[in-house]
Order: C-alpha cells, then structure tokens, then sequence
C-alpha cells in the first residue's frame, strides 16, 4: 500500500493532467480551444502588419521577386 501511495504523490501532476485531457477529448472541448488560440494568433499577425506595413511589404516584395 506504501507503494501505490508513494506513486499517487510522485506522479499526481501526471494524473490529474491525464484526467482532464481526457475530459477535455470527451467533451470536444479542444475544438474551441483551437478556435481561441488560432482567433488569437491572427490577432497577433494582423495587429504586426498593421504596425509594420511598409516592412511587411518590402519583405513580400522581395519574396514575389524571388519566385
């Protein structure tokens, strides 16, 4: 009984992460997390260009040049 007990401490990071991926898979929760993180890195490109413009499009100038 020791053992399992010294287990439950060692590993229970692990255990509780496992419980709530499995959670999060049975309940199609990860859909919408992908749905926040993929709005949120648009954000995050669309706000660069906005504030870059001009190197933004010497950089796809020079890209389009070397095709």
């Amino acid at each position: 009984m020791d053992n399992f007990k010294n287990f439950l401490t060692k590993y229970r990071g692990a255990i509780i992460g496992i419980i709530v991926a499995i959670l999060i898979l049975c309940t199609r929760l990860y859909q919408l997390i992908l749905a926040i993180i993929l709005l949120f890195i648009g954000a995050v490109v669309g706000n660069y260009i906005q504030q870059n413009k001009y190197d933004v499009k010497e950089k796809i100038k020079n890209f389009i040049d070397r095709l």
